[in-house]
């Protein structure tokens, strides 16, 4: 994605960000918006940043999961120093992608500079949001000055429509809680059997189940009378309705199902999820499995264990009261504000 996608694409970005910042108070930047931090420099913006996730933060003392790297989690056990050592591994290699970045940067006549764009260069010295719940991770003395931790700014979509919310209800009403089986808003492009096969694990369980495609899927057969697929639902109409979620881990699903305070069988793809689902599993509320390996025994297996044990529900149910209460939305909205000012 950096090295085909954006580099490539750098003075585009450039000068459409330049048109869209013109009169601004606030430039506000996502982790892979690389004009952004060039823009700021080069205009005098005011300039806030975000961490959507705790792995975007990089820290040593709480170090993120690289399922490609797990040299780096051997290292971390040897204290701080070691690991920093040998993360110089991939810096190196992240700075050869940002070779088209830095030619850019001299463009503009901006100084060169050290900072890796993905890394530390990301991170405005005026604030960062993350925008990710405190139970995932506690303030580092590693991370960014001016880090905020605003806790999840959880995003429904679109209400539902009056013919999909009586079925949705008809449904729940008609049995036990159901299994919610959900991808985000990435994996579900790369679903795969995915679906047939959580079909096959709540039919071993004698379990009901909702999933929540994404997109029509591809022909599943008849299925079970304990069975629906929606294409979309608000995560927060279903996930506290339901006996577990089932979900990749990506972070703004991960909010909603933290929130919704049931137990969870993360099923992590790719980027920040491998380590979501490990912070998630740390706090007693859910078990997890690749992606890869999401079969319908595994499924069956872990979710058997998920709903056997009653500390998954009761723990699961603390910390989504505690979530619950966040309002990140309303705390980065009172910060971006104040830095704008």
């Amino acid at each position: 994605m950096v090295r085909e996608m954006f580099m490539p694409r750098l003075r585009d970005s450039y000068r459409d960000l330049a048109d869209a910042c013109r009169g601004a108070d606030l430039l506000v930047t996502h982790p892979l918006t690389f004009a952004g931090p060039l823009l700021a420099q080069k205009e005098g913006l005011r300039w806030a940043s975000t961490a959507l996730a705790p792995m975007t933060l990089f820290s040593a003392i709480d170090p993120p999961l690289f399922p490609a790297a797990p040299v780096l989690a051997w290292a971390r056990k040897l204290g701080v120093a070691p690991y920093r050592l040998l993360f110089r591994i991939p810096r190196a290699m992240v700075w050869r992608w940002e070779e088209p970045l830095r030619e850019f940067r001299a463009e503009l006549g901006l100084p060169p500079t050290d900072a890796i764009a993905q890394f530390e260069g990301q991170f405005s010295p005026r604030l960062n949001l993350a925008l990710f719940s405190p139970v995932l991770a506690a303030p580092q003395p590693d991370w960014p000055a001016n880090t905020l931790v605003c806790g999840c700014p959880r995003y429904d979509g679109a209400p539902l429509d009056a013919r999909t919310h009586a079925e949705l209800e008809a449904f729940l009403a008609s049995g036990e809680q159901p299994i919610v089986f959900g991808l985000g808003s990435s994996a579900v492009m790369v679903a795969g059997d995915f679906w047939r096969a959580a079909i096959e694990a709540v039919g071993r369980l004698g379990k009901r189940a909702i999933l929540l495609t994404g997109k029509p899927p591809e022909d599943l057969g008849s299925l079970p009378r304990d069975v629906r697929t929606f294409q979309y639902l608000p995560y927060s109409a279903v996930f506290p309705r339901a006996a577990a979620i089932v979900h990749p881990g990506g972070i703004g699903t991960l909010a909603q199902a933290l929130a919704a305070g049931r137990p969870q069988l993360i099923v992590p793809v790719a980027f920040d999820q491998p380590d979501n689902a490990r912070r998630t599993v740390a706090l007693g509320i859910a078990r997890s499995i690749p992606f890869k390996k999401a079969a319908a025994a595994a499924m069956a297996r872990e979710l058997s264990a998920l709903l056997a044990a009653p500390d998954y529900a009761s723990r699961a149910s603390t910390v989504g009261a505690a979530v619950a209460r966040e309002d990140g939305a309303r705390l980065a909205a009172e910060a971006l504000e104040n830095a704008a000012a």
